[in-house]
Parts: structure tokens; sequence; C-alpha cells
């Protein structure tokens, strides 16, 4: 009888690991647990990176200046060359006027470690004055490896720290591979990758750092995740574009706590502790400081450059700012658009903190800053993009949509740097995740997750009409598809030189506007869907 017992119970195993096995293509990668999946995955990802890494890079081979490439090759030679109080001051060793350092003082630090191991290995890649322009080949193969090894080192354990996160909260993870596909829609975001290992930035770093910041702060370690939000906006001053999703998320739970006084000095002596830390070599003296906050701001560049999708580049086609209003009027304009237009986000969190009403705010003011602040650049799309991703399973539909507009948007910028091989197929790669079977994607109309949201759709029904409608996808799809072939086959006419940016822009700026409104009422819309539970339920 003992033995017939435990039979049964082995057997009950072998079916609860065997249950949807026919239905589910990539149970054998997921029944084991998150981390093998997260492994796999991960490996996947890391060889997709250095295939895109052969290809060219932003100023390949394009003096005087070259590209951000040369940026950070250039930030590595000064930061190892020269002491820090150095680093963001004129002089006849550091001339700003060509790559002056632009980002706060943790740029400076990882250009530094990395310029070391640059040193380590090719000297000349490094040295001061003569390393202008360098490209050789073990000098661009050390410059690929930085990129990969901030992958490795921060992006992809925030990643995994994220999910281990999400999935114990459990928003909307059913099956085994929904964990896996949330995963793959994460590390394989093709705009990251091809502007971190194609055109050539650090992006992973500051997006790591976020990402494992939103863990901390879902997983209620708050002053752990005021420090690893610092450290990225210490790394990247455009990180800000989800600071009031943070304050607003942490000062709401600070605000139901028993002491909120106690809870909120304890999260500002964090915040002054981490900047005073990161910020030491340059609080020595007023002017010191001042240089380095004088680089974070380059207002003299005016309110917009290129052809990017947000309010200010797309509304200057009628009315034109720069020459309207002065540079200190539209730093006033675009400040006041940009608090407004962030504000209920952060006011709603403020009233009724929640770990996806928190998810959801961030893609909301990530949104505000990138269509109304000062200097945005095709690029800045991968902020709002961000959370978008850690959303996907409550998203699938949205996810497929912006991605393809966020990839469009920056077609332009990233044909320019001869990455259309690279562009066409790591968005092929992505189609072809998205519709895995296995992921929620696969099986939209059955899935759980998008039946819990389905409710709160009815309410924003009028803006998913418009958003979702099957025509204007459609249309717009043909006509991003259209653009594509026009871009890449014609030439415009002499009087208008960017027409074809122009249109661009415009199609993806009317997206943008509009996912905006759809996902800021789906925030709002949480606070009907609370549970009497949620109501009552006081932090301690």
């Amino acid at each position: 009888m003992k033995k017939k017992g435990e039979m049964k119970k082995v057997k009950k195993v072998k079916d609860k690991v065997n249950d949807g096995q026919d239905d589910d293509p990539w149970w054998w990668l997921v029944q084991e647990g998150i981390r093998p999946s997260f492994l796999c995955i991960s490996l996947f990802a890391l060889l997709v990176r250095v295939a895109v890494g052969l290809h060219p890079y932003s100023g390949a081979r394009t003096p005087p200046k070259f590209g951000d490439y040369e940026a950070q090759r250039h930030w590595m030679e000064i930061t190892l060359n020269l002491p820090p109080k150095d680093w963001y001051r004129n002089s006849s060793v550091n001339d700003l006027s060509y790559w002056g350092l632009d980002y706060p003082p943790l740029t400076a630090y990882q250009s530094y470690v990395h310029g070391v191991f640059l040193k380590t290995f090719d000297p000349d890649s490094v040295a001061l004055f003569t390393s202008r322009g360098y490209e050789s080949y073990l000098g661009k193969l050390l410059m690929r490896w930085t990129v990969l090894s901030s992958d490795v080192l921060i992006f992809f354990p925030a990643v995994l720290y994220f999910v281990l996160v999400y999935r114990s909260m459990r928003f909307g993870m059913g099956q085994n591979s929904d964990v896996a596909w949330h995963i793959a829609m994460i590390l394989l975001n093709p705009c990251l990758i091809l502007i971190d290992h194609g055109h050539f930035q650090y992006n992973c770093i500051s997006l790591g750092l976020t990402i494992a910041a939103i863990a901390a702060a879902l997983s209620q370690k708050d002053l752990v995740a005021s420090v690893l939000y610092c450290l990225a906006l210490n790394h990247k001053q455009m990180s800000a574009y989800f600071a009031p999703a943070f304050f607003g998320y942490l000062l709401g739970k600070c605000l139901r706590k028993k002491n909120p006084l106690l809870e909120v000095t304890k999260l500002g002596l964090m915040v002054i502790g981490t900047f005073a830390v990161v910020w030491w070599p340059y609080l020595q003296s007023k002017d010191a400081a001042l240089a380095v906050l004088s680089r974070l701001a380059p207002f003299e560049r005016g309110i917009y450059e290129d052809y990017v999708a947000n309010f200010w580049c797309t509304s200057s086609v009628l009315v034109k700012w720069k020459k309207l209003y002065s540079t200190q009027s539209l730093r006033i304009f675009s400040l006041a658009a940009t608090l407004i237009t962030c504000l209920p986000s952060m006011v709603q969190q403020i009233l009724a903190p929640s770990s996806k009403g928190f998810l959801y705010a961030l893609l909301n003011t990530s949104f505000s800053f990138y269509l109304f602040s000062f200097q945005v650049h095709e690029k800045s799309i991968l902020l709002p993009l961000l959370p978008l991703t850690l959303l996907a399973l409550e998203e699938s539909r949205s996810i497929l949509w912006l991605t393809h507009f966020a990839m469009f948007s920056m077609f332009p910028l990233l044909h320019r740097d001869k990455l259309v091989l690279a562009y066409m197929a790591l968005y092929a790669l992505f189609i072809l995740v998205y519709f895995a079977p296995c992921g929620p994607s696969g099986r939209c109309h059955g899935s759980k997750t998008l039946d819990n949201t389905q409710k709160t759709k009815r309410s924003v029904d009028f803006i998913t009409s418009i958003t979702f409608h099957p025509l204007l996808m459609g249309f717009l799809g043909l006509c991003s598809l259209i653009l594509h072939v026009i871009y890449l086959t014609m030439h415009p006419p002499n009087k208008y030189p960017f027409l074809f940016e122009a249109v661009i822009m415009l199609i993806c700026f009317s997206q943008f506007v509009l996912f905006t409104f759809y996902f800021n009422s789906k925030q709002w819309m949480l606070s009907k869907h609370l549970t009497s539970k949620d109501k009552q339920k006081k932090l301690i």
C-alpha cells in the first residue's frame, strides 16, 4: 500500500511537469525554473549582441569628429590621462568642443575603468592627443567588449532580479512559458541592442540600474531602490525621465506608513548620501560643481536637433519655435509642458501607490519627458520602451505596435550608421519571438492576462478603439513599409532635403501621443479596480 501511494505521488508530479507539454512547445526550457530559462535566453541574447557588433558604428571612418563611438573612446582617453578636476573643464589638454564629457560623473568613472581595460591591451587606443579617430581592429574589438561586459555585469542581472520579483507578485504570469517570453521581450529589445551594440553607447548601464531600482521598489526595498535610481541618474541625466514616477510611488508609500516623516527623511538621506559619494571630487569647490552642471544641460544646442518624433520638432513644421522665442523662453515652455503632462501619473501614485500603477507611471512620465522636454534625441525613445517591456505581459499588443514605431523613428539615424541590415534582422527576430506560440501574443484571445485587463479597457474604450483600430493600424503599417522602401531607394526633392525624415517623424509622433493618452487612462483606471483588501492595506 505504501509503495502504491508513493507511485501515485510520482505519477502526479510527472503529470504536473508534463501538463501543457503538448500546447506549450517551450515547456522543457522553463520546467526547471526561471534561472535556467533566463540563462538560455541570455546566452542567445549575448550572441545577437555580438553579431550586431560586427556591423558599423556611429561615425565610422568619417572625420573630423567621427561619431558617438569616438565620443566614448575620447572620454576614456581624457579620464585616463587627466585628473578628475579637469575632466569637465576646458583647457589646452581637454578641448570641450571635441566631444567634451556631457554626462554625470558616474559615466566618467565608467569611462576611466574601461580606459584602463583598453590601455592594458592596446595603449595606443587611449593615448592622449594621438588617439583621436583611432580605429584599429583590436581597438574596435575591445570597445565592443566593454559594452558586452556592461550588459553581462549590470543589465542582465538587473533583468533577472526584476523577473524574479515580478514572478513572485504574479501580475499575470500564468504558464511557465510566459516567463521565458517576458525575459525574451526585455533582453531582445531590438532598439536597445541597435543603439548600444550598433550605434555604440552604454545605455545598458543606466537602464540596468533603473530596472534594478524598480525591482527593489516593488519588493519593498525602498532605500535600496533610492540608491540604485540615484546611480542611474548619475550615469545618464536622461534617467530623470523616471524621476516623477519614483518620487510619486515612494512618497505615496511613505505617507501610508506609521511614521511618514521618518520614512521620507530616510529616503532623503539615502539620495543625498549617494549624490555626495558620486560627486565628491567636484564638491570641493563651487566652480568645479558648476563646471559639471553646465556640461549636463546643453541649452545652447536649442530645443531640438535632427528630426525626433517629439512635440517641439513635429510642431516646428507649423511653428518656428527657434525663430519666434528665445532659448530662455523655450526652456520655460518645455519645463512647464513636461511637468504638466507628467503630473497626473505622479499624483495618482501619491494618492494610490501600487506596484502595477508604478510601472505604468514610469511609462507615462518617460513619455511626457520624451514628448515635451528640452533637447530630446532619437535614442531617448529607449526610456519609454523600458517600462513597456517590463509590462510586456500586461501590454502584449502595445509592445508590438510601439516597438515598431520606436524602431521606425530611429530608422534615419540607423541608416546613417549603415545599420540597415542589422535593423531588418533584429526586427524580424523580434516579430518571431513576439508571435512565438508559447507567448501571450500567440494566444492573445485566450490569455488570462488580457482577460483581467479587459475590464479596465472597457473604461477607456474610446481611446482604445482609436489606438488599436484595425484600419488605422493597417494603414499606418503599410505607410511605414512604403516609407522604408522610399527612404532606401529614392532621393528627396532638392527643395525639401529632409522631407522623408519629416514624414516619418509625423507618423511616429501621432502614435506616441495616442499611446500616451491610452497609458495614462489605464493608470488612472487602476484605482477603480483596487480590491477592498488593497484599499484597507496599510504598510508597516
